[in-house]
């Protein structure tokens, strides 16, 4: 099977030509791909430098710009994907069908690492018990799941829609959530504007995200660490895709039969615009990654071209590409990466148990603990667990690069 525009080689070449090969687009899905691993497995959550942590609610931190820094891509990688595959002359009707395919399997992972038994393998009652009880808290929403979305619809609507359609339609999305949630009063307390935005289970998308998927006597199926509401809701994954199709734009423009250096100068002017915008729009709509506010999706779409620009001046331009080796097998197997380091992290942060310091303790703190704390500072030994879950990874990947093997769905 062929890989999915998120996880193939940026560009291939076709029979008739081969196009440019522009390496720094694997590179930045790679540091991307390579961040979340960093942010996502530190040695403890109680220690962690604040640019490693998301906002609490309102504002933004460096970590708050990996994923929607992922949608961009999808949205870039797509629309240079499906103009190879339709300069090929494949049938429209047949990509639609690929894209579909494609995003139920990643949906369908998002289910599967949601549902993969968070608890210790040692343990009361027995294992179908546990599991009964944990299909009662399955989470619906999530991360692979919002990705699966996102990509379904940038490509579909790539094939169906053209540049100025698709540019009405990013402003429809942004506004339109803008004025629901500001303008249409939270269930229950009636808040409107600002006041509105306040709480994070005291919004719209809360509302909404409770009336589909907590289910009373059949489970709650929302972010365990809310049950309130959760950060990849249905609502806000509206302003998602927007993220992603403005990766199509900026894909559309680095398509263009220009110059690369006039190029990176479009991309630069673009994310100045983003982020002049978006600082702007949170004076009235909050940069808020939990809620995917459209002045966060214009901040984050903004830096997202000024790193990629920056990245194909340093790569492309003046050919500083010894560095990139590491970056380049995160890129070419951001699936894998994922969904193996999210199932390693569920294996070792609580389905393996061992007997430690008097209790009974994950072989994560066991490791940590062990090997870590005792050497340097808290959030020092977080961060230095955290390097080495992503050392691990990059080795791993190394290893399947060498012998060309890549996650394909």
């Amino acid at each position: 099977m062929s890989a999915p525009a998120l996880d193939r080689p940026s560009v291939e070449p076709s029979p008739a030509a081969k196009p440019e090969r522009l390496l720094s687009l694997d590179i930045f899905r790679g540091l991307t791909v390579a961040l979340m691993l960093l942010v996502n497995d530190p040695g403890t959550w109680s220690d962690i430098y604040w640019p490693l942590r998301h906002a609490k609610w309102h504002g933004w931190t460096p970590t708050d710009l990996i994923f929607p820094f992922f949608l961009f891509m999808v949205g870039i990688t797509t629309h240079l994907s499906l103009t190879q595959r339709r300069a090929r002359g494949d049938d429209d009707g047949a990509l639609a069908r690929q894209i579909l395919r494609r995003a139920l399997i990643l949906f369908g992972l998002g289910l599967f690492i949601a549902w993969f038994p968070g608890y210790a393998l040692a343990g009361h009652g027995t294992l179908a018990d546990r599991a009964a009880a944990q299909v009662l808290s399955w989470r619906i929403p999530g991360v692979l799941q919002r990705i699966a979305l996102c990509y379904a619809a940038a490509g579909l609507l790539s094939l169906r829609m053209g540049p100025k359609g698709q540019g009405a339609l990013i402003l429809l999305l942004l506004l339109g959530y803008w004025v629901v949630m500001t303008c249409v009063p939270v269930p229950g307390t009636g808040a409107t504007g600002l006041a509105a935005l306040a709480h994070p289970g005291a919004t719209v998308a809360a509302a909404v995200d409770r009336a589909l998927f907590d289910w009373g006597a059949w489970g709650n199926h929302l972010w365990a660490a809310a049950k309130t509401w959760d950060p990849e809701g249905v609502l806000s994954t509206l302003p998602a895709i927007a993220t992603a199709l403005l990766g199509v734009q900026a894909g559309r423009w680095l398509a263009r039969p220009l110059p690369l250096p006039a190029r990176i100068r479009g991309l630069i002017v673009a994310g100045v615009v983003g982020v002049l915008l978006g600082e702007i729009w949170d004076l009235a709509f909050p940069i808020n990654k939990s809620l995917w506010t459209s002045s966060f999706v214009a901040l984050t779409a903004g830096m997202a071209c000024l790193c990629l620009g920056a990245l194909l001046w340093v790569v492309e331009v003046r050919g500083w590409r010894r560095w990139t080796r590491p970056a380049l097998v995160f890129g070419v197997n951001p699936i894998l990466a994922y969904v193996g380091s999210e199932l390693m992290a569920i294996i070792i942060g609580g389905v393996i148990t061992l007997p430690w310091d008097h209790r009974i303790a994950p072989l994560q703190d066991v490791i940590y603990e062990a090997v870590f704390y005792p050497l340097l500072p808290e959030k020092a030994a977080s961060l230095a667990f955290a390097l080495c879950f992503v050392a691990l990874w990059w080795a791993i990947l190394e290893v399947l690069y060498r012998r060309r093997i890549f996650l394909k769905v």
